[in-house]
């Protein structure tokens, strides 16, 4: 099963927040509600809000079946090249993994949280995470670039609705940019992630190679006056900081080329990383000049760093 020639279902790949996961790639590079500045896939393509079908959800589920045969790990994870909720079946698909014996995870950036049937499907999930990048509309405007139609209001009654009823377990995420005028509201938003009673909130800065060139991490101070104002807020226990890379193997190496595209797809990759999954998987950096030649794979930099990533519309 592909998605524009990457596997839906892909990895398993290391995360800060979630241990070893096995990505699901429900929604078609870059189909999504929002098209933030520091985005690791680029400039939104297909700027949307209504739901539909993307996918047999059944397949999904199968193809989930498959790559868990012999391979251990915390969650299945929806991380698409969007947003997952503009998934219509993602109850459906949320539910037949959880029957696999599997415990599933849902990244969303709550921008349809104020949809009754969003909320209903994502209740089904053990681990959802919402995105609180913003206190006021246009801060919110200016890093995450919603559709036109999104009212932040409505995206804030949203995700509180939705965190007043879920029984699973809730997160936050805060990605800080630099001069975007985050820290002018940077207590409104503490205030808005305690409101939602999560178990985590992690305060994040960008690491990988951003939608726009010009996005930055904040400096150091502001990162940490921004971990103290939630730390005196929620409690120095539940505030985490994610400022760099997660540590682990990525894939099985059963298909290196497949599978890397299909990692690719969603999570670009430094090139050491690269090279110690290429070197399980018995193949060398060869394998990756040749899709780089074909035009499937783009390397780039980024704060020093080299990284690989599948080509996708609007990169």
């Amino acid at each position: 099963m592909t998605s524009n020639g990457a596997e839906i279902v892909f990895g398993p790949v290391p995360s800060r927040r979630l241990g070893r996961s096995l990505g699901v790639n429900n929604i078609p590079a870059k189909t999504c509600t929002y098209s933030c500045v520091y985005c690791q896939l680029g400039r939104t393509v297909k700027l949307e809000v209504s739901r539909r079908a993307f996918y047999d959800p059944e397949r999904i589920i199968e193809a989930v079946r498959d790559k868990l045969r012999g391979v251990g790990v915390d969650y299945v994870t929806f991380v698409p090249d969007g947003e997952p909720t503009l998934d219509a079946h993602l109850g459906a698909e949320v539910r037949g993994i959880r029957e696999l014996g599997a415990r599933v995870a849902v990244l969303t950036n709550a921008s349809l949280l104020w949809m009754e049937d969003v909320r209903r499907d994502l209740e089904e999930a053990d681990l959802v995470s919402v995105k609180v990048d913003a206190a006021r509309a246009v801060t919110w405007r200016r890093v995450n670039r919603p559709h036109p139609s999104l009212r932040f209001d409505d995206v804030v009654d949203g995700v509180e609705s939705f965190a007043k009823g879920f029984r699973g377990t809730l997160i936050s995420e805060t990605m800080l940019v630099r001069g975007l005028g985050q820290m002018d509201e940077i207590e409104e938003i503490a205030s808005i992630v305690r409101r939602l009673g999560v178990s985590r909130a992690y305060i994040a800065v960008p690491t990988r190679p951003p939608a726009e060139s010009w996005v930055e991490p904040p400096p150091e101070q502001d990162v940490l006056r921004a971990y103290r104002v939630f730390s005196e807020k929620l409690g120095e226990e539940r505030v985490g900081l994610l400022l760099g890379f997660a540590e682990g193997e990525f894939g099985s190496g059963a298909n290196p080329r497949e599978e890397l595209l299909g990692i690719l797809a969603v999570h670009p990759m430094r090139r050491s990383e690269v090279e110690r999954y290429l070197e399980r998987a018995g193949v060398g950096m060869e394998l990756v000049e040749q899709l780089i030649a074909s035009g499937e794979v783009v390397r780039l930099s980024y704060i020093g760093e080299e990284f690989y990533m599948r080509k996708l519309p609007g990169r």
